[in-house]
């Protein structure tokens, strides 16, 4: 089943703003650093859906009062962009609060998730982007959903110039502990002071980080294709015969995450047959950042080079998945040296500048409880993907889509004419059932 698209089904939308109780104070400012400026263009999209015994307590009033407090902690995430005399941009902590989006839908809970159909899922989240009035424009939507049935879903749209998936993690995580207590045990997010300036380096853009022309005071990064979204949900006994058709006895087996990634990589390169990604991008948490209480960007941002002159179609996937886990580097220092360069004003994209993996195992997204009640289902996708497109892989612990067991949700976002094939290539590799190819 496919939404109709002639008629809305999101509908008697009402805006308000909700921001920290406490007065922050006057001439207070964030400067992002290079790695936070380089994702810009990006925006995290994440929606929460709870059945009806839960949509009883998660009241728009209960949610706007948790909020007073949890914008204590994350004041900085209800300020506004501004640009210093050099044109970076920074943050004025204004406190002008998130927008806050109520609305309903004409559809049951039910229903909504038994359709599947992905591009829809925009509908619950705000896709708002920082611009073209950068003092006008909130880094952080939060969007409330009533479906028919009394269910209800939350959206969050976050800028991740504010910070990677472990910030977002904390931050929905402080949500509920201040909507269960209104209580906050926790340190109070710290604004960055401005940068030291940086000496010249070599004129070396970074591999994981593409430039594109100036986009002034709209961030949203420039497509040639029209991009597609599509999702589907893995078991651990599927993840468990992939591995085993992959490695067979061996007990050297690469995490899963790996494992997954070679096999939707060499399909995608079958279907862009000429021009295989033999660049790769792997996004993944870093543990030693783990813990961290202040909101950046520090995931690592990993260019994996297959340098064989062998095809990537006819390379074995124990190959593929060795090179992802073992292989790669590190190129966050290269971004944050090339927006030095530039004093933090040039204009770069990271998801989609190549093919990227984006792991999500560690940013703990499904951990969001609300007054004891887990989310029915978690769905995450990414706003500002560049052509080559994104793979997200997340766990799927806490709730199921059509009762299925739990296990991963892959999102592919890529361009739309080769998304069509893809999912043939998924389905001929086992990790697509008929029903999904409709």
């Amino acid at each position: 089943m496919v939404f109709p698209q002639e008629e809305s089904l999101v509908y008697d939308v009402r805006l308000s703003s909700v921001g920290p109780g406490q007065v922050t104070g006057s001439d207070v400012f964030h400067y992002p650093d290079g790695l936070d400026l380089a994702m810009k263009l990006h925006y995290l999209k994440i929606v929460y859906f709870f059945e009806s015994e839960a949509a009883q307590v998660l009241t728009a009033k209960k949610i706007k009062e948790s909020s007073f407090y949890m914008f204590n902690h994350f004041f900085i995430t209800c300020g506004r962009f501004r640009r210093s005399e050099s044109g970076r941009p920074i943050i004025k902590c204004n406190d002008c609060g998130a927008r806050f989006i109520e609305a309903k839908c004409k559809i049951t809970l039910e229903e909504w998730l038994a359709t599947m159909d992905w591009p829809s899922y925009k509908l619950l989240v705000s896709q708002q982007v920082i611009g073209p009035e950068l003092s006008f424009s909130p880094p952080v939507y939060m969007q409330m959903t009533h479906f028919k049935c009394g269910g209800v879903s939350l959206g969050l749209s976050w800028a991740h110039v504010l910070g990677d998936p472990l910030s977002v993690s904390d931050f929905i995580s402080t949500w509920g502990q201040a909507m269960d207590n209104l209580r906050l045990n926790k340190p109070i997010n710290i604004p960055r002071s401005a940068p030291e300036l940086n000496h010249p380096g070599p004129e070396k853009d970074p591999v994981c980080a593409k430039r594109v022309d100036p986009v002034g005071d709209h961030w949203i990064p420039p497509n040639n294709y029209k991009m597609d979204t599509f999702s589907f949900q893995l078991t651990n006994s599927q993840i468990n015969y992939l591995q085993a058709n992959i490695w067979g006895e061996s007990v050297d087996q690469t995490p899963p995450f790996e494992s997954l990634c070679a096999v939707i990589w060499r399909c995608v390169a079958r279907v862009r047959e000429g021009s295989e990604p033999k660049t790769i991008t792997v996004c993944k948490t870093d543990p030693h950042n783990m813990g961290n209480d202040i909101i950046s960007n520090n995931q690592i941002i990993k260019k994996v080079e297959f340098g064989s002159e062998c095809s990537i179609v006819d390379t074995n996937l124990k190959v593929l998945a060795s090179l992802l886990a073992d292989q790669g580097i590190d190129e966050r220092n290269e971004i944050e040296k090339a927006m030095g360069r530039e004093q933090g004003v040039a204009d770069y994209f990271v998801y989609g500048a190549n093919l990227t993996f984006v792991d999500l195992e560690e940013s703990n997204v499904n951990d969001l409880q609300l007054m004891g009640h887990k989310p029915r289902f978690v769905y995450y996708t990414l706003q500002g993907v560049g052509d080559e497109g994104a793979v997200l892989v997340m766990p799927c612990t806490n709730g199921s889509i059509n009762n299925v067991v739990a296990g991963k949700l892959v999102t592919l976002i890529l361009p739309e004419d080769q998304l069509v094939n893809l999912k043939i290539e998924l389905k001929m590799n086992g990790l697509l059932p008929e029903r999904d190819l409709e």
